[in-house]
């Protein structure tokens, strides 16, 4: 839909962002269940327009471009098991896809980032486990992981 002109909360009912860019449309849906391994992910970019975004789409395993984990608890004593719960979801994505011979780009996006955490985190990138990550109290690694987001 068109932005209202009062958007006052808007983020309240805001279910995804969609663009165009050179290689096509792009959708990008919050808390999607991905069909064929039936578990929920916090961002999901797909191949095609927000009119075209069918739940046939959905259930296509090479409708998707990017997925990624979003954990937004700023609590530091928490923070590794919001990384626990991420590396395991995306780990699950990993899978899923492998067994379809299908390797979408995946992220992590985190308020809480520990040390030991940003080591892993690290580590991941460095082996192609995950392709971007960024620290969500950090302005310009939103602006970077969403401007690599837009480049898709």
């Amino acid at each position: 839909m068109d932005l209202p002109d009062d958007d006052t909360d808007v983020e309240l009912s805001l279910r995804g962002l969609c663009w165009n860019t050179l290689k096509g449309p792009r959708t990008l849906l919050y808390n999607v269940t991905v069909p064929f391994f039936r578990n929920n992910v916090d961002l999901s970019l797909f191949n095609c327009s927000a009119i075209d975004l069918t739940h046939e789409v959905i259930k296509t395993p090479s409708a998707y471009i990017a997925l990624g984990e979003l954990k937004g608890g700023i609590d530091p004593a928490g923070a590794d098991e919001h990384w626990k719960t991420a590396r395991t979801a995306l780990n699950r994505i990993h899978e899923a896809f492998s067994k379809l011979k299908l390797k979408p780009h995946t992220f992590f996006i985190g308020a809480a980032i520990e040390t030991k955490m940003a080591t892993e985190i690290w580590e991941m990138l460095k082996r192609g486990g995950l392709e971007n990550a960024a620290n969500l109290t950090d302005e310009d690694q939103v602006a970077s992981v969403s401007q690599w987001l837009c480049s898709l």
